[in-house]
C-alpha cells in the first residue's frame, strides 16, 4: 500500500506543458532579439558620424572687393575649418568651428594671395580637420 501511495503521488506531480514551455522561451528569445537590436542601433549611431560642409553661395561683391562663401554644416558631425585654399595653393588659415546645422559667411578680401581678378574664374576650396576639401568656382571681375 505504502508502495501504491507513493506511485500515484509521483504520477500527480505534473510540470509545466510542452506547449507553454515553447511559448516562453519564444517569448524569451523575442525580448533578448529587440534589446539587441535598440543595443545595436544605438551602436550604429554613435559610429556613422560624417562631416559635410555645403557651400550655399559664392559670389564677388564688387562693392566691398570681397568674395563672399555663405557655407553650412548638413553633416552630422561637428568640423572645423582650418585652411582656405585659392586656385589650389593655402591661402588663409583660419579656425572656423561649425557645429550641426550651422552657417556661417567668409569673406575673402580680392587682395588676398592666389586670388586672380580681371573676370578670372577662381577655385576656392575649404579645407577641414577631418582632412576633406570641399571646392567651389567664384568669377571675380
Amino acid at each position: 500500500m505504502v508502495c501504491n501511495s507513493f506511485i500515484m503521488m509521483v504520477r500527480s506531480r505534473s510540470g509545466i506543458s510542452p506547449v507553454v514551455a515553447t511559448v516562453i522561451l519564444v517569448a524569451v528569445a523575442i525580448v533578448i532579439a529587440i534589446a539587441v537590436a535598440f543595443w545595436a542601433s544605438g551602436l550604429v549611431g554613435i559610429f556613422t558620424r560624417f562631416e559635410k560642409i555645403e557651400i550655399v553661395s559664392a559670389y564677388a561683391d564688387v562693392s566691398s572687393n570681397q568674395v563672399i562663401l555663405v557655407v553650412k554644416n548638413t553633416g552630422s558631425s561637428d568640423t572645423v575649418i582650418d585652411a582656405i585654399f585659392i586656385n589650389g595653393k593655402p591661402s588663409m588659415p583660419t579656425s572656423i568651428a561649425m557645429s550641426i546645422g550651422a552657417s556661417t559667411t567668409i569673406s575673402i578680401p580680392f587682395t588676398a594671395s592666389y586670388l586672380e581678378t580681371g573676370g578670372v574664374t577662381n577655385e576656392i576650396a575649404l579645407h577641414t580637420t577631418g582632412g576633406k576639401l570641399y571646392p567651389t568656382a567664384v568669377l571675380v571681375p
